[in-house]
C-alpha cells in the first residue's frame, strides 16, 4: 500500500510537473520576440569570435616569444662557436671544449624551440583560418537577420492594418462594440419615441403638460362625425347605384310593364336627395368645420328627405322647364 501511495504521488508530480512546462513554454513563446532572439544569437556569435580572435592574438604572442627565445640561443651558440675557435688558437683545447658543450646543450634547447614555434605556428594558422570562417559566418547571420527583422517588422504592420480594417483588433475591437451599443440605443430610443406617439395620438396617454383645449377637442369631433357621414353618403351612393342598374335591366327585358313599375320607383327616387356619383374609387370629400348653430339652423330650413318643391316659399315659383 505504500509503494503504490508512492507511485500515485509520484505520478501526480509528473503530471504537475509537465502542466507546468507546457504553461511556461506557451508563456515564454507569448513572451518571445523574433527579433530579440535575433539580436541575442547575433550577439553570442560576436562574443564568440572575439574569443577566437583572442585566441589567435595569445597564439601568435608565444609563437613570438618562441621566435625570440630562438634568436637568443642562436646568438649564444654561435658566441660559443667562436670562443671555442679563439680558445684552439691560443691552445686551450679544454676551453674550447667546455664552449663545444655549452653549445650542444643550447643547440638542443633550440631545436626543442624550433618544434615548439612550428606547433604554435600551426596552431596560429589553424585559429587564423576558424576566425576568418567564424566572421564570414557572423556577417551572413547578420545580414539574414536584418532581413528576417525587416520581414517580421512588415508582416506584424500588415497584420496590424489588417486587423484593424477588419475589426478584429482588441483597440478597434471596442470602439466597434461601442458603436454597435450606440446605434442599438439610438435605434431603441427612437422606437420608444415612436410609440409614444401614437400612444398620446390614439388617447391612451394623457398630455401630463396640460390639457387639450375645448376648440381642438370640437374639431376632432366634426372630423370624425364627417368621415362617420361621408362613409353613409358613400353606401347610399353604391345602393343607389345598383339599383338603378336592375331598374334598367328589368326595363329592357319587360317592356311597357316594366317602365309602369319603374314610375313609382322613380317618384321615390325623385324625393330622395341625389347623391354626387363619382367615377372609380370613391374619395370621401374634405371635412368643413360647420359651427353647430349653423348646422342646427340649416336642419331646420331643409330636411332631409324632402323635395325642393315642398320647402316653404318654392312651391308656388316656376321650376325649369315650366312655361
Amino acid at each position: 500500500m505504500y509503494m503504490m501511495g508512492t507511485a500515485a504521488r509520484m505520478g501526480v508530480m509528473k503530471r504537475v510537473s509537465l502542466v507546468f512546462k507546457a504553461k511556461a513554454n506557451k508563456a515564454l513563446d507569448k513572451m518571445e520576440d523574433p527579433r530579440e532572439t535575433l539580436d541575442y544569437s547575433y550577439q553570442r556569435q560576436l562574443e564568440l569570435l572575439t574569443k577566437v580572435r583572442r585566441g589567435v592574438a595569445d597564439v601568435a604572442t608565444s609563437r613570438k616569444r618562441v621566435e625570440l627565445q630562438m634568436n637568443q640561443l642562436q646568438q649564444s651558440a654561435n658566441k660559443l662557436e667562436d670562443q671555442a675557435r679563439k680558445a684552439l688558437s691560443m691552445g686551450r683545447e679544454d676551453l674550447a671544449r667546455e664552449a663545444l658543450a655549452r653549445k650542444s646543450s643550447a643547440q638542443s634547447q633550440l631545436n626543442d624551440l624550433q618544434a615548439q614555434y612550428a606547433q604554435l605556428q600551426a596552431e596560429e594558422e589553424k585559429l587564423t583560418v576558424a576566425s576568418q570562417r567564424l566572421q564570414a559566418k557572423v556577417d551572413a547571420f547578420r545580414t539574414r537577420k536584418e532581413t528576417i527583422k525587416a520581414t517580421y517588422t512588415a508582416a506584424e504592420a500588415q497584420t496590424r492594418i489588417n486587423e484593424a480594417f477588419s475589426g478584429i483588433s482588441e483597440e478597434m475591437g471596442d470602439v466597434g462594440m461601442a458603436i454597435q451599443r450606440a446605434e442599438d440605443k439610438t435605434a431603441q430610443m427612437q422606437a420608444r419615441a415612436g410609440a409614444i406617439d401614437e400612444l398620446m395620438a390614439s388617447g391612451a396617454l394623457d398630455d401630463l403638460g396640460g390639457h387639450r383645449d375645448d376648440i381642438q377637442s370640437e374639431l376632432d369631433m366634426i372630423s370624425s362625425g364627417s368621415d362617420v357621414e361621408s362613409e353613409l353618403a358613400r353606401l347610399k351612393g353604391e345602393l343607389t347605384a345598383s339599383q338603378r342598374k336592375q331598374i334598367e335591366g328589368s326595363g329592357a327585358n319587360g317592356g311597357p310593364q316594366a317602365a309602369q313599375a319603374q314610375q313609382p320607383q322613380q317618384a321615390q327616387q325623385a324625393q330622395q336627395p341625389q347623391q354626387p356619383q363619382q367615377p372609380g374609387p370613391y374619395a370621401p370629400p374634405a371635412p368643413q368645420y360647420t359651427p353647430p348653430q349653423q348646422a342646427d339652423q340649416h336642419q331646420q330650413t331643409q330636411p332631409a328627405g324632402l323635395p325642393v318643391a315642398d320647402l316653404p316659399g318654392l312651391g308656388g315659383e316656376p321650376q325649369d322647364g315650366d312655361g
